[in-house]
């Protein structure tokens, strides 16, 4: 492992996440000199570190060491989704922006108090609701990009959005434990605005809550790992809603007969 490259790759980030090296020492569990000399490439950075910083740049570690390849969310109100080769960037129209702050809200008001709803089973519920109404109904919900690591499917624009909740006052972050593990916690400060959802909508969402948010991280990460579109892509690489057509029981959410 290049310490040089790495140290850049970390800088690089920090600074594109516009924190400060205090705040990212502060996340990361060490002192502002510990990160200014990992930065500088004067310290070697240990595996614990690198699964710390990959959560928090919300990347696999795959990710966090590929040099080749970066992910940019910009929140905005433009309509389209731009990505290139070596860079993804990921524009946020304002109407999935505010969709995604509602069913986020949602989940929080509904399950967010259940000791088992840490931020990973959150990324897990999106995702469900994302791909099952995708499937059923070949319409996005909220459309968010979802990237394949091993904890299973990754919502790439949650951490920008979030950041952008807290600061409005939207929802609230908690670092707590669950079973002597640490874990992240969200808290609605108001009541979700569902007004812009469908009836189909408002039921997947539903479904998924009812189905699914009485597991924990482990449980619904491994039950995620056997999604076809999870499992159609390699680590660090975007999940691609049209592999749903292809989901097998029990994560199909279609009954295909009624298509024929």
């Amino acid at each position: 492992m290049d310490k040089v490259k790495v140290a850049e790759r970390i800088k690089g980030l920090r600074n594109r996440s516009e924190i400060t090296q205090q705040k990212l020492a502060g996340l990361l569990g060490v002192s502002r000199p510990v990160v200014a000399q990992i930065e500088g490439g004067e310290r070697k950075i240990s595996g614990d570190e690198l699964v710390k910083l990959a959560e928090i740049f919300n990347m696999s570690v795959e990710n966090l060491l590929d040099f080749r390849k970066d992910v940019e969310v910009i929140l905005s109100e433009r309509k389209e989704k731009v990505k290139d080769i070596q860079q993804v960037r990921i524009n946020v129209p304002q109407g999935s922006l505010e969709k995604f702050k509602e069913v986020l809200l949602y989940i929080l008001s509904k399950v967010g108090s259940k000791p088992n709803i840490g931020e990973t089973v959150v990324y897990k519920l999106l995702y469900f609701m994302d791909f099952n109404f995708y499937e059923k109904y070949e319409e996005q919900l909220i459309g968010a990009t979802y990237m394949r690591n091993k904890y299973g499917p990754t919502p790439v624009e949650f951490r920008k959005i979030v950041d952008k909740m807290i600061e409005e006052n939207d929802i609230t972050k908690v670092e707590s434990e669950y079973f002597d593990y640490p874990q992240t916690k969200y808290l609605p400060l108001r009541r979700p605005d569902m007004s812009q959802f469908t009836a189909n909508e408002i039921e997947v969402i539903n479904d998924v809550l009812n189905k699914l948010s009485d597991m924990n991280a482990t449980q619904i990460s491994d039950y995620s790992h056997n999604d076809v579109p999870w499992l159609a892509v390699e680590d660090g690489e975007p999940i691609e809603y049209e592999a749903v057509f292809y989901r097998t029981l029990p994560y199909s959410v279609r009954d295909y007969a009624e298509d024929v």
